[in-house]
């Protein structure tokens, strides 16, 4: 695999991780249901920012760390990529303990005096925590990626790039107001620091013969 196509590839992996993060973050990751004297106390859906804020804000984080990823090269590539991991293991690590029956019932009592009457309270965790964790997973995996193999790969305009190219000396505006405080003429590549005019009269060699 080219350098490029392992580019891509951490690109797609931390890209898809981060997004995975942020969009499942807003959803309903757990439901406390309260009942107090045989009624129904309180009923609260706590979403993934309100029982672990650090989760969102490393996603986004991450969506940042893979526009740096493309930026980059050499070694500060290869620190964006020890960011990108440790971001990732934070929310695969943070994801499941957001979920523990104990925190949620602690949130929920944060949000509500009603979690405080001492009733019979029912924690029902839906699975979207589980994809937040495969994203961190995949996120982690970008950043491993580029820590293993980022040093080789190239940059953005490595493209367009040639080795060791350098523009003429002629085309550099410099050069030219240079020739022109001299008096020197920088289209005649006779004058120094001039540069050859390519037309139909170069081609050919000289002045065009004079019809008699």
């Amino acid at each position: 695999m080219t350098g490029r196509r392992e580019l891509a590839v951490a690109t797609l992996l931390g890209a898809a991780g981060a997004a995975v993060i942020v969009g499942f973050a807003g959803r309903t990751w757990a439901t406390v249901a309260e009942h107090a004297g045989g009624l129904e106390a309180l009923n609260q859906r706590l979403s993934g920012r309100s029982l672990s804020g650090v989760i969102a804000a490393l996603g986004w984080a991450g969506l940042a760390g893979i526009a740096a990823l493309l930026a980059t090269r050499g070694w500060v590539r290869v620190a964006v990529g020890a960011l990108l991991a440790a971001f990732g293991v934070i929310v695969a690590i943070a994801s499941p303990a957001a979920v523990r029956h104990a925190h949620v019932v602690a949130t929920a009592g944060e949000k509500s005096n009603l979690a405080r009457l001492g009733g019979e309270v029912a924690v029902h965790v839906n699975a979207w925590w589980i994809l937040s964790l495969a994203g961190g997973v995949l996120l982690a995996a970008a950043g491993l990626l580029t820590i293993v193999r980022g040093r080789r790969w190239p940059g953005m305009s490595a493209r367009y790039d040639r080795p060791g190219a350098a523009p003429p000396a002629g085309d550099d505006p410099a050069s030219l107001w240079k020739a022109l405080d001299r008096g020197d003429d920088p289209t005649d590549a006779s004058s120094p620091g001039g540069t050859r005019t390519e037309g139909r009269d170069a081609h050919h060699g000289g002045d065009r013969p004079r019809r008699t």
